[in-house]
């Protein structure tokens, strides 16, 4: 089967073939499965990692990098790297979207993504799983974005009812006879670097919570670094909130004259929507929005903002996004209470693994 790309992919020829040569498919009664030639049947990235109630969840590690490695930033390591001010030199974050047994999450191919969960109840089934455990964050989703903009690499997904918008003939295995699809069954082109080893479903399927950023009446707060990977505080009241700052005023996201635009200047409270492209920006984007994806990586994804009370965020599209989905796309929209069958979430892990200890 060709595999055709229309994102900004280095990954295509002129045709817009993927170069993976990328990529057989043989349809199985379980799904697609994905023989890729020129890649090892095994990468050392993809992990087992064991909970406290010892059932596994499949993970890829990221190893530490730089702003500057990244986005040319300064040479301090990338947030996700940084807890409670320790620096650690790899990450872990889910394969695959959640599904939950016996109250915690897993990361486990070819199942059902866990939906109809609110904010904290993402929160509390990740970090049941035990130390080092938790809702991946902010800083660990800008993470993944910019290396999908460095190597000029993006998801596709299901964007359209079980395939993708850009070509129908990518297809994931939906079940119940609805439109989402089981985790990981789509073509390697769903991952987020194309090779059947990368984070799986960022794109579509169904839109994902993480922790660590909000809007509050309009303005950007996050809990710094990575810290909320940590068993901190996250509540609505907590102290651990801090505001983006640019030359010591609070950056925020008005909603005006149908489009979003970052400013250190207040607006009235509104509700609006644009590609990344079409937002405004007062100035540069920061080190730290870049940090966090806070920039158009992705022109033709899109961005919604809510400037009234506390927002939370979902990222990624859900089966019915078509071109404005993919892993820069942000909804800061969300009340904390909020869960319907197209939002699901996924884990992370940081700290030592038995095997290092």
């Amino acid at each position: 089967m060709e595999v055709r790309c229309t994102r900004n992919c280095k990954k295509k020829d002129k045709q817009g073939r993927c170069l993976a040569e990328a990529i057989s498919i043989e349809e199985t009664g379980c799904g697609a499965f994905i023989r890729v030639p020129e890649f090892e049947p095994f990468r050392a990235d993809n992990v087992v990692i064991y909970d406290k109630a010892g059932i596994p969840s499949i993970m890829v590690r990221f190893s530490r990098v730089t702003d500057n490695e990244l986005f040319g930033g300064s040479r301090r390591p990338h947030p996700a790297f940084v807890v409670d001010g320790k620096v650690y030199d790899e990450i872990y974050i889910s394969k695959y979207p959640n599904t939950v047994i016996n109250g915690r999450a897993y990361s486990l191919p070819m199942t059902k993504p866990e939906v109809n969960v609110t904010y904290d109840e993402a929160v509390n089934l990740c970090r049941a799983k035990g130390e080092g455990w938790h809702l991946w964050t902010a800083a660990e989703r800008g993470l993944i974005a910019n290396i999908c903009h460095k190597n000029e690499v993006f998801p596709h997904g299901n964007t359209n009812c079980g395939d993708w918008h850009g070509d129908n003939s990518e297809k994931g295995k939906t079940y119940d006879g609805g439109y989402k699809t089981l985790t990981g069954s789509g073509p390697a082109t769903w991952n987020h670097d194309h090779t059947p080893f990368g984070v799986s479903d960022l794109c579509g399927n169904i839109w994902e919570w993480f922790a660590g950023m909000r809007l509050m009446d309009g303005v950007i707060e996050v809990i710094p670094d990575n810290n909320a990977a940590a068993d901190i505080d996250m509540s609505k009241d907590s102290d651990k909130w801090v505001e983006l700052m640019k030359d010591g005023k609070p950056i925020r996201i008005n909603a005006e004259d149908g489009g979003l635009k970052f400013t250190t200047e207040e607006s009235g409270m509104d509700y609006d929507g644009c590609e990344w492209g079409d937002a405004e920006f007062e100035f540069d984007a920061t080190e730290q929005m870049k940090e966090l994806a806070l920039y158009p990586g992705e022109p033709e994804a899109y961005l919604y903002a809510d400037t009234e009370g506390e927002r939370l965020p979902i990222a990624g599209g859900y089966w019915g996004s078509g071109a404005s989905a993919g892993v820069f796309y942000l909804l800061l929209n969300r009340a904390r209470s909020d869960s319907n069958g197209g939002i699901g979430f996924r884990s992370a892990f940081y700290g030592k693994l038995d095997s290092e200890v």
